[in-house]
């Protein structure tokens, strides 16, 4: 004979399981962060959320990419970029490319449509973490940098700022960008022997990065600053020259070393271009 109490342990049950069904539900579509991927329809990324979140008001975020054959779940491990946002109050967002690699307009292969997939990334990070669109800045190392010089040119209000670090123009450079002027903030060691700043041959010699300077040409000649004498400050390990059109700003930041790059670099160009902005960061 069934016990007394069995039946409404099992309705009890029953009404915590459809509770729980509900709330994993609406929390379904933020499932995600950390080492969890967030997957879209074009891609998947990793977000970082900073520690000193106290509510769920709208958030900044830095977009990561990874170089060449690079993973974002290693960039979202990263201690030290998972610091800066923290001390930034921002989210770290770290995008995956397809294969470990980026479609740039010149690369050697296109896997993806970059454009509707960041396109894509920007939309999820709004709807799934309340990311403010109109505080986003996307960094990018080497092959990632690549990535984001082309994005910059492309369409340079998809994100607030660009901070690429050891990447810029492939040849053919564009001869020019058909978009209102970045703020980008280029970061490049002046011993980066995978990256040159005088760029160099791949694939044996089917394929060629740009020269670093050369990349700057581009936004320079189609702002009538050719011959104009660039703004020289020094920060930490980088000597920086800075042009300052009418809208937007270009800076290329120089450093002794090799292939690298630094969380410090990307926290200073975010408070760079919070500055610019008006932002008022958790700093």
């Amino acid at each position: 004979m069934p016990s007394k109490i069995s039946r409404p342990l099992a309705c009890a049950s029953l009404i915590a399981s459809l509770f729980s069904s509900t709330a994993a539900l609406a929390e379904g579509k933020a499932s995600c962060g950390e080492e969890m991927p967030c997957e879209i329809e074009s891609g998947q990324y990793y977000i970082h959320l900073p520690e000193t979140r106290q509510d769920d008001g709208p958030l900044g975020a830095i977009l990561y990419l990874h170089g060449h054959r690079g993973k974002a779940l290693n960039a979202i491990r990263n201690k030290g970029f998972q610091r800066i946002a923290d001390e930034l109050g921002v989210a770290f967002v770290a995008v995956q490319g397809v294969n470990g690699t980026w479609s740039f307009p010149t690369a050697p292969r296109s896997l993806r449509n970059e454009s509707e997939f960041f396109d894509e990334v920007l939309d999820d990070l709004a709807s799934r973490f309340n990311v403010d669109k109109d505080r986003t800045m996307l960094s990018g190392f080497s092959s990632g940098g690549f990535m984001t010089w082309y994005l910059a040119c492309e369409d340079s209000g998809r994100f607030s700022g660009y901070a690429p670090i050891a990447g810029a123009f492939w040849e053919p450079l564009p001869e020019n960008c058909p978009t209102e002027n970045p703020y980008l903030f280029h970061v490049h060691g002046t011993s980066d022997t995978v990256v040159p700043l005088a760029g160099r041959w791949l694939g044996g010699g089917q394929w060629k990065q740009g020269d670093v300077f050369e990349s700057f040409d581009v936004w320079r000649r189609q702002n009538g600053l050719t011959d104009a004498k660039p703004q020289k400050l020094t920060d930490g390990n980088l000597e920086c020259e800075r042009w300052t059109p009418e809208g937007g700003l270009f800076e290329l930041c120089l450093h002794d070393g090799g292939h690298s790059v630094q969380a410090n670099w990307i926290k200073r160009a975010w408070r760079e271009l919070g500055s610019i902005k008006g932002w008022n960061e958790k700093s």
